[in-house]
């Protein structure tokens, strides 16, 4: 990066993957989740050294949700219909855990921007409460209150597992 001070360097080459990794479970596409980290940290760049002092990362991370909550108000988000449904997988399909990985990624995808961010934030990126709070600048009731949202709506979106599994079917044959 052209004129970038060292130490922002060796935070971008070290922090890379784990922000990129948020991203990527904020807007659910691999070139999105590009796009909005490099909004990131073009946008703390020109302050690293303020930036630097106390805990950037978390200071980086509450720009990256940021950034993907204001992309996020200005794309539509309607649904597109299609005419046939998937097929649900067989009891013997090898994929049964990827399958399981892209049910859970499209229904926390379906959440409203605030609670995709604090699930991703504190189940996927394992913060603290008040880590999640001081990343998004809300208080810490509002993640609570966000979580529990989050939570029962994925409950009512998600199948149980023992169906996803055996695709779908209650007789398990």
């Amino acid at each position: 990066m052209k004129g970038a001070t060292p130490d922002f360097e060796e935070f971008v080459a070290a922090r890379s993957p784990r922000l990129l990794r948020t991203a990527w479970l904020l807007t659910g596409d691999a070139h999105l989740a590009e796009d909005l980290l490099q909004t990131a940290l073009a946008k703390v760049w020109p302050r690293w050294e303020q930036i630097a002092i106390d805990r950037p990362e978390a200071y980086v991370r509450r720009v990256l949700v940021n950034a993907h909550v204001s992309w996020w108000r200005r794309r539509w988000h309607g649904e597109l219909p299609h005419d046939r449904l998937p097929e649900p997988p067989t009891a013997e399909d090898p994929f049964d855990d990827l399958l399981m990985g892209q049910v859970v990624v499209a229904a926390v995808r379906a959440l409203p921007a605030r609670q995709r961010a604090v699930v991703v934030l504190r189940f996927f990126e394992d913060l603290s409460v008040e880590d999640t709070a001081e990343a998004l600048g809300c208080s810490t009731g509002t993640v609570k209150s966000q979580t529990h949202r989050a939570l029962r709506a994925l409950r009512g979106r998600l199948p149980a597992p023992e169906l996803l599994l055996d695709g779908g079917r209650r007789d398990g044959v």
